[in-house]
């Protein structure tokens, strides 16, 4: 976990869990999978039990870190804080009991905002009626192709407060996106050696759809070698639309 993040539309990560499983396109460069490997060899304790080598990979088996559970309570001004930035807290093997007790610490610190994102959508869509969902909780879920669209369905039919895509890294165009029902879109490229091309036509036609729809837009990166080589103007400016904000003006 981190006091602070260097992601542009979060302030502070908390990894309750660690650890995940390759499950589509958008993690064939993962960077948690990359990081845990170098933490791992660091001799890092939250980092030592190794994955499936098929489907993850050194210092990234999934694990449970229940001694994290008290971390936010520490902190003491208000911040935005993105829940497990190294795992998948709605993983196969994260038992629902424990998904609840994450619920209860975002639940019981209201001062706080908190983000979670995840690839495994079905499941959370399969498990939503049996959790108590906070009003400081966003839920968000990953689609970087139009592959992945069924993703957004799931979304919508949960009851979180605030519901987000991130289109990141963003693969292809998502030909056929529909926003009813989403508060938020994310668009980033892919960062990093082997890093996969972002179109720039793939970008505007989601900034479009979430203008027409009246949806927070925020682009993170054009990506690159480096997540910051890119930049991260599209059309001249930056986009860093939040929910439950004002949208910035299209020009």
């Amino acid at each position: 976990m981190s006091d602070r993040s260097a992601i542009e539309w979060t302030e502070a990560t908390w990894n309750p869990t660690t650890g995940c499983d390759r499950v589509s396109m958008g993690c064939d460069n993962c960077y948690a999978l990359t990081l845990s490997k170098r933490l791992k060899a660091m001799g890092s304790p939250k980092y030592q039990a190794d994955g499936d080598p098929r489907t993850s990979g050194p210092g990234f088996g999934l694990t449970l870190h229940p001694e994290a559970l008290r971390v936010p309570y520490g902190w003491k001004s208000p911040r935005t804080v993105f829940v497990n930035s190294m795992s998948d807290l709605f993983h196969a093997r994260v038992p629902l009991d424990y998904v609840r007790q994450v619920f209860e610490v975002i639940a019981n610190t209201p001062q706080h905002t908190y983000q979670v994102l995840t690839k495994r959508a079905r499941r959370l869509r399969q498990v939503a009626d049996r959790l108590e969902w906070p009003a400081n909780l966003w839920m968000g879920v990953s689609v970087e192709s139009a592959k992945e669209l069924s993703r957004v369905d799931d979304l919508r039919r949960i009851p979180a407060a605030v519901k987000f895509l991130s289109c990141e890294p963003l693969l292809g165009p998502l030909d056929g996106l529909d926003l009813a029902g989403i508060d938020w879109v994310i668009t980033g490229g892919e960062s990093g050696p082997g890093h996969r091309r972002l179109d720039e036509q793939w970008v505007t036609q989601i900034r479009d759809i979430c203008q027409e729809a009246q949806v927070a837009f925020f682009f993170k990166q054009w990506g690159g070698r480096t997540p910051k080589v890119g930049g991260r103007e599209l059309d001249g400016r930056t986009w860093d639309d939040m929910p439950n904000r004002p949208l910035l003006p299209a020009s």
